[in-house]
């Protein structure tokens, strides 16, 4: 089976072909084309913005992708795309695509809920036929700080999640006190790394609850920076993702024993974080699975992967499929 994914749910607009075999998935091409220039003038994302770049670029990143998968339109056997959750605009654009060439080749057509595409790529890994249930996966984004328990493919339960600023969030806002630029992530932990964690601040445990708080940190971070305390801008983004890291590792090793999970899945952009992939492979006590760092950026491999299992399950939608920006996974 080989499928299409496209994604557009923020502003990467992303195409690819990924072929599913008994042996497993095979990332045959994918293709993303990046706004991160563009929105690193305003200090994040504007959607009416990233809309209009996603209509510049569909089209050709699509093109490229069935390039580089040499293969011809009449080899796919199914289009997936992300339906949300994600900006209005930007899903629109992506579905209506996806929708077009599911009419046009007469393709069956499913849409795939941004965060289960981002577990998925869990299954693009070098271990991924080791990936037996029950499973505990760690989603760390820009809008998303989620703990899910993974029963089966498609079976999901909502075992925490953030109740204000996601991790991904917190960073850029934190980035933004420190002017250290966008995107956040990236530019603390560039900055960490000539640091040390000296600067004293809050973990929201939360004790009882396995939901997640960032914003207290990002304000603690704030007050110290207005109050001139902060001497050295290294060691405050070196203490803020010591912070984040040691509360989302913390509470997913605890969930992941509670409900003896198999393997921990880390997903999402924040999952490109060095210091989290390193801390949760350290301090968790089962196996952790974590994708490449191209793959845990939103990328349409990760879409197309999901798509194949939920084309196995006989999972298919519509010509009425429709853009869900609130689109919850559990």
């Amino acid at each position: 089976m080989k499928v299409l994914g496209i994604e557009s749910s923020c502003d990467e607009t992303s195409a690819a072909v990924v072929l599913h075999e008994k042996d497993g998935l095979c990332i045959l091409s994918n293709s993303v084309a990046s706004q991160i220039e563009i929105h690193a003038r305003y200090g994040g994302v504007v959607p009416e913005v990233a809309s209009r770049q996603h209509l510049l670029a569909i089209v050709p990143v699509i093109e490229q992708a069935m390039a580089e998968a040499r293969i011809k339109w009449e080899d796919l056997d199914g289009v997936a795309v992300t339906s949300g959750p994600g900006l209005a605009g930007s899903l629109i654009v992506g579905v209506n695509a996806a929708k077009a060439i599911a009419m046009a080749r007469n393709l069956p057509l499913t849409g795939v809920n941004h965060l289960e595409a981002h577990i998925y790529a869990n299954w693009l890994t070098k271990g991924a036929k080791d990936l037996d249930f029950p499973l505990v996966c760690l989603i760390a984004s820009g809008g998303h700080s989620d703990l899910v328990l993974m029963r089966g493919h498609g079976e999901y339960v909502l075992l925490g999640r953030t109740r204000d600023d996601a991790a991904g969030e917190a960073f850029d806002k934190a980035a933004r006190i420190l002017g250290l630029g966008y995107p956040g992530g990236p530019a603390i932990e560039k900055a960490a790394a000539s640091g040390t964690s000296s600067l004293t601040l809050p973990r929201a445990w939360m004790k009882d609850s396995n939901d997640f708080s960032f914003s207290g940190l990002k304000t603690a971070l704030l007050r110290l920076s207005e109050a001139g305390r902060i001497p050295k801008v290294e060691d405050a983004a070196a203490s803020f993702q010591e912070a984040v890291v040691d509360v989302l590792v913390s509470k997913t090793v605890r969930v992941a024993k509670e409900y003896h999970a198999r393997k921990i899945l880390l997903a999402g952009g924040v999952a490109a974080n060095k210091l989290l992939r390193n801390r949760l492979l350290a301090d968790s006590p089962i196996p952790v699975s974590i994708p490449p760092i191209g793959l845990c950026t939103d990328n349409a491999a990760m879409v197309a992967a999901c798509g194949c299992y939920r084309f196995t399950a006989g999972k298919r939608d519509g010509l009425d499929l429709d853009a869900y920006p609130s689109l919850r996974l559990a």
